[in-house]
């Protein structure tokens, strides 16, 4: 990798203290990805969400993680590992949608260093107008606004890049193993929801949540796994993707399995796997007479994840390595909402 490069790895973010809740949480209902409204409706809305949800986040998610979101020191922990990995080739910075550190003091870091390119890699494997077009979005904004001149390279999405594939399938192995001891298992890949008026707007994310699991499975090499694709964390009155998390515990446990549950779409921990998986769903597990649940971990810094990674910068840069998914569509056109033409 020739000339001087910034790497920047994206994730949503959360409060780093409880206090922190409810502006976090104005921030991401004021997102136009998230609630499709004109700003006039928005901002109000997105208030009123807040300020309705905040007291619940704050007692029953965010104390429960110790007062603040593990997402900043997990995605630092990530940028270490793949600053190992690059062997100095890139300096790696982190941006986070809705809290700090934010696009606007990151991109003016980025301006300090003065590189020649900046390759932008979200921490989401499949892509969605929700969480990498808006990351993507904002942060091209706020370089635009102090004057970046260099080259831009954009890793929009890498659903069943090898690398990724081998470390959720290596994470899950010792743990269907472990639940093998209580009984048949049934593997329940877990993403978060979206509205499916999203989706009906050709917005990929869904059939990517499938090819990665369909490629994990694969990964697996284990004959005739009892498996399917659930969805969590629902917001509001909308229809949602389903099957939804909850429908798929209950049919598990109608049908004597027992169950683990695999993060499919989350590469780090957060409140949707340390709350949701962990607390919420464990205890209605339980509760209706689950035979055993079980819940592989997020792949964070698995050498697997990490290589793939750096692969992916590296082809990013022009340099061997990976393929980059931003540079060939991998969608059905159906899917309109790709940001790759094809």
């Amino acid at each position: 990798m020739t000339g001087r490069t910034a790497v920047v790895l994206f994730n949503l973010g959360g409060p780093d203290s409880l206090d922190a809740v409810q502006p976090y949480l104005r921030n991401l209902f004021s997102d136009p990805a998230i609630i499709r409204l004109p700003w006039l409706l928005r901002l109000p809305l997105a208030r009123l969400i807040a300020d309705r949800r905040a007291p619940y986040a704050r007692d029953e998610i965010f104390a429960k993680m110790g007062g603040a979101s593990p997402l900043v020191p997990e995605t630092e922990a990530q940028a270490r590992a793949l600053s190992d990995r690059l062997r100095g080739e890139a300096r790696l910075f982190i941006a986070m949608r809705y809290w700090q550190p934010r696009a606007d003091s990151v991109a003016r870091k980025i301006m300090e260093f003065a590189p020649e390119r900046v390759i932008l890699l979200p921490l989401y494997p499949q892509f969605s107008t929700t969480t990498t077009a808006s990351s993507l979005k904002e942060f091209e904004v706020e370089l635009a606004k102090i004057g970046y001149m260099g080259r831009i390279e954009r890793i929009c999405c890498y659903p069943s890049a090898p690398g990724l594939v081998a470390a959720m399938a290596e994470t899950i192995v010792p743990v269907l193993t472990e639940a093998h001891t209580k009984g048949m298992p049934r593997l329940l890949f877990s993403a978060h929801g979206l509205p499916q008026a999203v989706v009906r707007a050709g917005d990929p994310y869904v059939w990517q949540v499938e090819e990665t699991a369909r490629a994990v499975v694969n990964a697996l090499k284990v004959p005739l796994i009892d498996w399917s694709i659930c969805y969590q964390s629902r917001v509001g009155p909308l229809k949602w993707t389903g099957p939804s998390i909850d429908q798929e515990i209950g049919r598990a446990i109608d049908d004597g399995k027992v169950i683990v549950i695999a993060p499919i779409a989350f590469v780090s921990e957060h409140s949707e796997t340390l709350v949701e998986l962990d607390i919420k769903y464990r205890n209605i597990a339980e509760k209706l007479g689950a035979a055993g649940y079980f819940r592989v971990p997020a792949v964070g810094v698995n050498r697997h994840f990490i290589g793939e990674l750096a692969g992916l910068v590296r082809a990013a840069a022009g340099s061997a390595g990976s393929r980059t998914y931003c540079n060939s569509r991998i969608c059905p056109h159906a899917f309109g909402a790709c940001p790759n033409p094809g």
